[in-house]
């Protein structure tokens, strides 16, 4: 009897050994996270979503290695194959219900909803066409250029605008340089960096008056079997967000922008988003940037 507990004192304490052992091995491992190459390593786009990506693995205290996928990974591409399992395991986009379903989305919108605030790139010779735009029934006359694949697209079409689609957003610059089509809409987030791409002489301009704006959340996305690197991400996410190392990064990026393109005089136009699934936390308002908006 004697040496029937002595042995099961034994089995117990090698078990509590290994379980330590388990869970020092996980702690130093080492994960090693793929995301999108963006097209230009110095693309601006993509510098907050990598710079808070990072804050929010450092906040988990993992031993990670962030990496860019071998090849440049445009969104559509990069939801494939994240699907897939192949080449990248976290991206981050605009979110949708199809999205939603086939992939595992962290609901902290990383940019406070700033994706669904649009403004209106137009070409030059245009400038004039916009003198008349009193209303949204006034800018639905109007013709925007969108991808093919884009939430963006089934939202403006949702709120009665005849949408010209591309298959990818280099192009629409181009027809909108051309002259075709009447607006290019891009969120506040992304629109200084493209002109910039664009170079000084095109004939691009920046309409300084109107913006739209339509709820929606810019996510990260992992696999559907992830969860593991998903609960990861969103417990440094919330991390950041409880010490306030997520608004500050967020407004050191973004308050400058946003000061740039006078948003706070604009005329912002707002469009009912019926993409936007049930469980987008809305009701979160530490979750989002309070824009100051005109119907």
């Amino acid at each position: 009897m004697v040496n029937l507990n002595l042995f099961k004192r034994a089995s117990f304490l090698f078990s509590v050994l290994c379980s330590l052992l388990t869970a020092s091995s996980a702690q130093g491992a080492l994960w090693t996270i793929n995301y999108p190459r963006p097209i230009d390593d110095s693309d601006a786009r993509a510098q907050y979503p990598i710079a808070l990506l990072k804050l929010a693995l450092d906040k988990t205290g993992v031993n990670y290695e962030l990496r860019p996928s071998d090849r440049i990974l445009l969104t559509g591409k990069a939801m494939r194959q994240l699907r897939e399992n192949r080449e990248v395991n976290v991206v981050w986009s605009m979110t949708d219900s199809q999205r939603e379903k086939e992939l595992t989305p962290i609901r902290i919108p990383i940019a406070k909803g700033l994706i669904g605030l649009r403004v209106f790139v137009i070409n030059k010779n245009k400038k004039s066409k916009f003198d008349n735009v009193l209303s949204l029934n006034d800018m639905r006359k109007l013709t925007p250029i969108q991808g093919e694949e884009w939430p963006d697209t089934k939202i403006l079409q949702a709120n009665g605008f005849n949408v010209f689609t591309v298959p990818e957003f280099r192009e629409a610059y181009d027809l909108i340089g051309q002259g075709k089509g009447d607006i290019f809409p891009r969120s506040v987030i992304e629109v200084n960096a493209e002109l910039e791409a664009e170079g000084p002489g095109s004939n691009l301009y920046l309409e300084p008056s109107m913006a739209l704006y339509y709820p929606t959340a810019m996510y990260y996305f992992v696999s559907l079997n992830n969860k593991t690197l998903a609960n990861l991400i969103e417990t440094g996410l919330q991390r950041a967000i409880d010490d306030g190392s997520f608004d500050e990064l967020f407004n050191s990026t973004y308050a400058p922008i946003l000061t740039s393109l006078n948003m706070e005089e604009r005329t912002v136009f707002s469009l009912e988003n019926p993409l936007l699934p049930v469980e987008t936390p809305l009701s979160n308002p530490a979750l989002w940037y309070k824009q100051n908006k005109e119907e």
